[in-house]
């Protein structure tokens, strides 16, 4: 066999057996064991650099042969920027289609039932693995750039765990949950008795809020949301703690006094007749449908059995002694 035969056969043997070794490289686990390597792609990197960030990171792969699996494969062009975690067992070729599909990592906000906006804000503000860019906006500028139709913000946000990826702007997070809010709030005010008297959506949602405040136990929220409808129905005041304890502000220490309950507020329900001109925290579901669903009673009252459950009455008289019997 002349010589060059020989070299030509032997290059053949040599090209298939790398791309044997090549093939074989792309479908073996980078990383074995538990631990997760998180990694970030700029933005307007180009495979070669991606490849490099990747191992920069951490990440033991070969740069040269990840970027050359991702042009091999013809995805090189496809991968997108974003924050990353590389979990065990996870082969080159499936981290290539990781960086192609955006598989970011997953990070998560729960935002709770019954928090006041504020509260709600400070918790997006302290999560490090959003991107602030909110922080400097005052409630009012907040709202502006989500719902020009809404001025005031309290309410308006769905609680709930609200998944993100790494490093996604925290603007996300309050259009997400504004948008939730409205769905679940337009849903049940379709479903309505007509016979409730709130002239819009957004003073049902005045009430889920009341509702939310007033009471722990589930199961009690639509005898609450009846007394209150009964009691709007009727041109009575609404009476209630949480609505005086909004209005205070800062100045709530944890204990709501004869003279709070007596001070003018525009969210005193002891003082001023009707609901009170905005929500006074974020109401869940259970309290939207409450609302929008109360009870059929004809109970005007109620009072903490000091339990977590209420006592319910009818009438004044009946109230006073279940106050007797419960609170003094």
């Amino acid at each position: 066999m002349g010589f060059i035969k020989k070299t030509f056969i032997t290059g053949i043997i040599v090209a298939v057996a790398a791309v044997g070794a090549f093939t074989w490289w792309s479908k073996q686990p980078i990383t074995t064991g538990e631990a997760v390597i998180p990694f970030t792609v700029l933005p307007g990197s180009g495979v070669g650099v991606a490849s490099q960030q990747i191992a920069a990171a951490g990440v033991p792969v070969n740069p040269f042969l990840f970027s050359m699996l991702a042009r091999v494969t013809q995805k090189a062009s496809r991968i997108k920027a974003g924050s990353y975690e590389l979990k065990p067992n996870t082969t080159p070729r499936r981290l290539v289609d990781q960086l192609v599909r955006g598989e970011f990592a997953q990070e998560s906000l729960t935002i709770i039932e019954g928090w006041t906006f504020r509260q709600m804000r400070a918790a997006i503000a302290a999560n490090k693995g959003l991107k602030h860019e909110t922080a400097d906006l005052s409630d009012q500028e907040l709202m502006a750039k989500i719902d020009a139709d809404f001025k005031a913000p309290e309410g308006l946000f769905f609680p709930d765990t609200y998944l993100f990826a790494k490093g996604s702007p925290d603007m996300h997070i309050y259009k997400q949950a504004h948008a939730a809010m409205l769905a679940k709030l337009n849903s049940a005010w379709e479903k309505r008795d007509p016979s409730l008297p709130y002239a819009s959506p957004y003073q049902a949602l005045v009430m889920a809020s009341i509702v939310e405040k007033e009471t722990g136990q589930k199961s009690e929220r639509t005898m609450i949301a009846g007394v209150f409808v009964n009691r709007l129905k009727m041109g009575m005041l609404l009476q209630t703690d949480p609505t005086v304890i909004y209005g205070m502000g800062e100045k709530y220490d944890g204990k709501i006094r004869k003279k709070d309950l007596e001070t003018d507020t525009p969210y005193n329900t002891y003082t001023r007749a009707g609901l009170p001109p905005t929500p006074i925290a974020l109401p869940g579901v259970q309290s939207l449908d409450a609302a929008l669903g109360p009870a059929k009673t004809d109970a005007l009252y109620f009072v903490s059995r000091g339990d977590g459950t209420s006592k319910f009455s009818g009438n004044l008289t009946d109230h006073n002694k279940a106050v007797n019997q419960f609170q003094r």
